[in-house]
């Protein structure tokens, strides 16, 4: 499931345009499949600059850890607190109550640049 709405990241983040400039930020459906069952997510603090490329984070699972990565620069307005107590969130519902941080960027228009679904769907095959 690649939803068409979202815009993707070669790392596998899901990114959401909510409002202006705030975007949401997760891990696909096809990252959460390849870790297996997550254990544990580390976010970022709200209020910290990132630029894109950062590390941000990170999501283990009972078979490795993975990075999480700042898909645009900006700074982090929120991060989604539910994960610390229930991080099977991700797995059981990635694009929804699994999402893990709000960003706030400069330019929403540089969206653009990430991957539409289609091209996401080529990546993954």
């Amino acid at each position: 499931m690649i939803p068409e709405e979202l815009r993707y990241t070669a790392e596998h983040e899901w990114v959401e345009q909510r409002d202006g400039n705030v975007l949401r930020i997760g891990i696909t459906e096809f990252a959460q499949n390849a870790l297996g069952d997550v254990v544990y997510v580390q976010l970022p603090e709200a209020g910290a600059e990132v630029r894109a490329g950062d590390v941000v984070g990170e999501v283990e699972s009972t078979k490795s850890v993975s990075d999480v990565y700042a898909p645009l620069t900006g700074k982090i307005l929120a991060c989604n607190d539910e994960l610390s107590e229930s991080p099977e969130l991700v797995n059981s519902d990635p694009y929804a109550a699994g999402w893990m941080f709000d960003i706030e960027v400069e330019d929403a228009g540089s969206l653009s640049a990430l991957l539409d679904a289609g091209a996401y769907a080529k990546l993954t095959e």
